[in-house]
């Protein structure tokens, strides 16, 4: 243990103020897109905006995470808690779409390094009999987070100014800052280990390519187009390279031996599956509220509280069972609490009840808060505390991925499903031109323009809408099923307590 007893409070509050302001920040400024082109420009960039942070933050990830088990968790927090506030800083007096960009991309740096390494900071502090019960609380607040963002950020645009999405990060921050600077004592720790600079390089270059390559294509470019195909090529071609580099290199960012772990490689597969179907439940049921329902923007973000709470509650559970049972045996309380809410929520259509949405939400966050908490444990378990760090962010690199690849796949679907159902509702009409709103299905996400369009009209319109949603969710349930597979292979170890093997048996 590395803190003394009567400080780990505090630094568990630096930690948890971290964590929420890293894991709010891309939902918080997704809200204040809107309002941020309609001050700077450049609507043909603003995907840049996002862009630029998510790629930066995965990049940086696996590196920070094995800096910091070379030289120590606290050093690197700190430089990555620094950036981040410095970034923010940068984002709020920003001057045109390029420059906020850029300073996202600073942003995003000192992103990279907060998430993985709070998980571990919390390995480091607690023993294992409290670790479970504190990393759930961690991934409680790491669930909560995606659900406030949009909150806040919509109640910040409106009554303030774009600019305090960024600078509400600065209180945030430095009060996270000073818990860990003043109560956290880490052990001196340096390890002669050497940078592995050639797998850093080609896994910055791999995970850009693919980044930019999914963000832009389909939008910016087409997914035929030169430039995407090079952008894929080159992911294929440094992905390949980092591969054959780490499999040769005496400290790699990515310990391939690692996966060998039957129980890590599943733990690895799960956040990557679990991070591409949640973030779709995240952005369409807000969608689905105010498109089919006819919700402000405010009653779509408060919507998603059940999800939240049901979250919270799973990752609560999960850390408090972790010492009582497999972590086998909890992820299939998960894996099936999951599958049953997203097809309960694939079966919805106009006519389905707020309290029935409500009740779907529940059951499907209940599901996927167990990953908040049991996944970083599983990666973990019986690992030297050495290769900890680089162990958890190869975690939260997973899970990012698979949210990154959720949103470009599940979005392109259910935008192809709602336009050719449209197609085919107003065929023989004029593709619904000419009713209010200029022909623009946009229009029913205003309530002004939504009353002006006549009701035969709106029910086609709502009805393509609900139905291209529901079937996303229904395309959703195919990396859920894929996860059953890799539940299975956890194995039956379970998180052991110190001094006393609480594992029955491990496979």
């Amino acid at each position: 243990m590395v803190a003394k007893e009567s400080n780990m409070n505090l630094a568990l509050t630096g930690l948890l103020l971290g964590i929420l302001m890293s894991a709010m920040d891309n939902t918080i400024v997704a809200t204040a897109l809107g309002s941020i082109v309609s001050d700077l420009g450049g609507l043909d960039k603003f995907v840049w905006v996002t862009s630029a942070y998510m790629v930066a933050v995965m990049a940086g990830m696996p590196i920070f995470g094995k800096l910091s088990d070379m030289y120590g968790r606290k050093r690197f927090y700190i430089f990555g808690l620094t950036i981040f506030l410095l970034g923010s800083a940068l984002c709020g007096i920003a001057q045109d779409i390029v420059q906020l960009s850029i300073f996202r991309a600073i942003q995003g740096i000192g992103g990279g390094a907060l998430l993985p390494i709070a998980f571990t900071i919390v390995f480091d502090l607690f023993p294992p009999e409290k670790r479970g019960k504190m990393t759930g609380l961690l991934g409680a607040v790491f669930g909560s987070a995606s659900v406030f963002g949009p909150l806040i950020g919509a109640f910040l645009t409106d009554n303030l100014s774009w600019h305090w999405v960024f600078y509400v990060n600065v209180p945030i921050g430095l009060l996270s800052l000073f818990f860990i600077m003043t109560a956290y004592k880490e052990s001196p720790q340096r390890s002669d280990q050497r940078i592995d600079w050639g797998g850093a390089i080609t896994l910055v270059i791999a995970v850009v390519s693919l980044m930019f390559a999914l963000e832009l294509g389909g939008k910016e470019f087409a997914w035929s187009s030169w430039q995407i195909i090079a952008l894929f090529l080159s992911f294929f071609v440094f992905a390949l390279s980092f591969i054959f580099i780490e499999r040769k290199a005496a400290e790699p960012i990515i310990s391939f031996w690692m996966f060998k772990s039957p129980l890590f490689a599943s733990a690895q597969a799960l956040a990557f599956l679990y991070g591409a179907a949640f973030i779709i439940l995240t952005i369409l049921i807000p969608i689905f509220v105010q498109a089919v329902y006819g919700g402000s923007a405010t009653n779509a973000g408060l919507i998603l509280t059940p999800l939240m709470l049901g979250s919270v509650v799973g990752s609560a559970i999960a850390g408090i069972r972790m010492t009582k049972s497999s972590y086998r045996n909890i992820m299939w309380i998960s894996i099936l609490s999951f599958i049953a809410g997203m097809t309960l929520l694939a079966t919805m259509g106009p006519d389905t009840s707020r309290l029935l949405l409500t009740l779907y939400m529940i059951l499907s966050g209940f599901g996927v808060g167990f990953s908040f908490s049991l996944l970083p444990n599983a990666t973990i378990h019986k690992l030297d505390p050495r290769f900890r760090g680089s162990a958890n962010s190869t975690n939260a690199f997973f899970r990012s991925l698979g949210m990154t690849i959720g949103i470009t796949v599940y979005g392109t679907i259910q935008t192809k499903l709602f336009t050719s159902q449209l197609e085919e509702a107003f065929k023989g009409q004029g593709g619904g031109q000419g009713f209010p709103g200029g022909g623009d299905p946009r229009s029913i996400f205003e309530p002004e323009m939504r009353a002006k369009i006549p009701d035969f009209v709106l029910g086609k319109i709502t009805t393509a809408m609900s139905d291209s949603i529901t079937t996303t969710f229904a395309y959703a349930l195919i990396p859920l099923v894929i996860a059953l597979f890799f539940v299975y292979f956890m194995g039956n170890s379970r998180l052991e307590v110190e001094g006393k093997d609480v594992s029955k048996a491990t496979k």
